[in-house]
């Protein structure tokens, strides 16, 4: 699924695109090193004339290759993220076929999510060392063999183990989308694109149980991997059509070609430790120190964390309450996907409404990052109004339709909050600080969405769903507080930061 582009359709400014702020708020990170590897700018001094004019440069594509990269992109993160809960409506069906518990059974489900915290780990410096294109065939192709296998298992922990392979290979495409796109278009024509890959990885995880649920009732449950496999086989065509957009591998080949010295590469190595100092060790240790990141990271798990809850105790609740078929349940679904759509167009307001009205108050490039909050400073107040809508509604003497509304203010906030809160870590840190920070944000995001599930169900027969959906809007609004306080005090915690920060304010 992470900020100013003019113009800034998606709200992801050209500042964070050139560090490779993705959509669904991981970074790609490849861009920072990039722009750190003495080797590579020395060839660009050297190309840079030509490179401009050379119809290879993705700057200089015709429309419709930029359309087919968009097309390719959005599709992988797609199947990327509607792997994750496409598998939900399954439970039942795979606790009897392998004889398992409620919680065990859902594994499948928690282990995915797992894997798309620390693929991109390993796929950003493999996408820097060969190249956009490579990483994104062979990830696409291993994926769609990990999803193949699962479909055919008999054994539960075989099935465990390539759920989570899958998850782990399709991840890199959400942590190197972002680069690709700002590598082929120009900031005036990148909102737009953005704007609709940022969307595909949320529209995932809410249309994928509708088609899971159809496809457990008519078939089985391993049509749920078929399903992914037809969206991954679609997704390979266009990957193994599309062209090349990494600027250090375009113009090494373009310098080779015209005969010209070309320095030698970082070894291997050498790149994929920065990245695990980037991607893995700083994050942890952000998260634990650094407020903002802490803070932010918190809330942004804490509301994944409750979505995908959704995914594990939704159907349960829709077939006790109002006796749901398994169809039925996964139509609720749909609430989530217009909540998300709903929540891009608040973004998107916010950004020309609000962001944007500020600019000419600041120096160029100088907007305090406080005023990308206010997308999430909304939104915050949609999270407890869904869930307690939700937890005292879903009655058998209220219609089903009040709890299924309900889940569309969540769904709304919790975009709203995390778009918001990538677009101000992007703007606040500096550098490759930037990368751990959406990296925190990664690994604590889907360690809870895959952790949740695991114990929603039990809570929902101990507490009951009325409070026990309750103690979660109690949470957000102890939560509620975060983008409220940081648009406020914003200045002075980011001056005791003990890593690089803005310093502008004056809000």
């Amino acid at each position: 699924m992470s900020a100013t582009v003019q113009p800034p359709s998606t709200a992801v400014s050209e500042r964070d695109m050139e560090k490779g702020v993705v959509e669904n708020g991981q970074l790609d990170q490849t861009a920072v090193h990039d722009q750190s590897d003495a080797s590579e700018k020395q060839l660009d001094r050297a190309t840079a004339v030509e490179w401009d004019d050379d119809p290879r440069n993705p700057m200089n594509w015709p429309s419709w290759k930029k359309v087919h990269l968009i097309i390719m992109l959005s599709s992988f993160g797609f199947v990327s993220s509607a792997g994750t809960s496409i598998i939900s409506p399954a439970t039942k069906a795979i606790m009897e076929e392998f004889h398992v518990t409620r919680v065990v059974a859902l594994l499948p489900l928690s282990l995915y999510c797992f894997a798309l915290g620390f693929g991109p780990v390993l796929g950003g410096p493999l996408s820097e060392t060969m190249g956009r294109k490579p990483v994104y065939i062979g990830t696409s192709i291993l994926g769609a063999l990990f999803t193949l296998g699962a479909s055919f298992t008999h054994n539960f922990g075989s099935m465990c183990f390539l759920r989570f392979m899958a998850g782990f290979c399709w991840a890199p495409a959400l942590a190197s989308g972002s680069g690709s796109i700002v590598e082929t278009f120009a900031p005036k024509s990148r909102g737009p694109m953005i704007a609709i890959y940022v969307l595909m990885p949320f529209l995932g995880p809410g249309f994928a149980p509708i088609l899971g649920s159809f496809a457990v009732s008519r078939q089985n449950w391993r049509w749920t991997q078929w399903i992914l496999l037809f969206f991954a086989v679609f997704t390979l065509l266009f990957t193994l059509t599309t062209s090349e957009t990494f600027p250090a591998i375009l113009k090494r080949r373009f310098a080779k070609e015209r005969g010209e010295d070309v320095p030698p590469s970082p070894p291997v190595l050498k790149r994929i430790t920065a990245f695990l100092q980037t991607g893995l060790i700083r994050p942890v240790h952000m998260l634990l120190t650094e407020p903002i990141t802490g803070f932010l990271c918190l809330y942004v798990a804490v509301n994944f964390g409750i979505l995908f809850s959704f995914f594990a105790g939704l159907s349960y609740t829709f077939g006790r309450v109002y006796h749901f078929n398994i169809e039925q349940s996964g139509l609720v679904f749909l609430s989530v996907a217009i909540g998300c759509i709903l929540g891009l167009f608040t973004i998107l307001i916010c950004d020309f409404k609000l962001y944007r009205t500020q600019i000419p108050n600041f120096p160029p490039g100088k907007v305090p990052p406080e005023h990308r909050l206010y997308p999430a400073m909304f939104g915050s107040i949609g999270l407890p109004i869904g869930l307690f809508w939700y937890a005292w509604t879903a009655k058998t003497s209220i219609s089903w339709a009040s709890p299924a509304v309900a889940i569309l203010p969540f769904a709304w906030g919790n975009l709203c909050i995390f778009v918001s809160s990538m677009q101000y870590g992007a703007d606040t840190y500096h550098g490759s600080v930037v990368a751990s920070q959406a990296s925190a944000n990664s690994l604590a995001r889907y360690a809870f969405a895959g952790a949740f599930p695991l114990f929603i169900v039990q809570m929902y027969d101990k507490l009951g769903l009325d409070w026990a959906v309750s103690l979660f809007a109690f949470v957000t609004v102890a939560l509620l507080p975060i983008p409220w306080v940081l648009f406020k005090f914003g200045p002075r915690i980011r001056a005791l930061s003990k890593y690089e920060t803005v310093q502008y304010e004056d809000l």
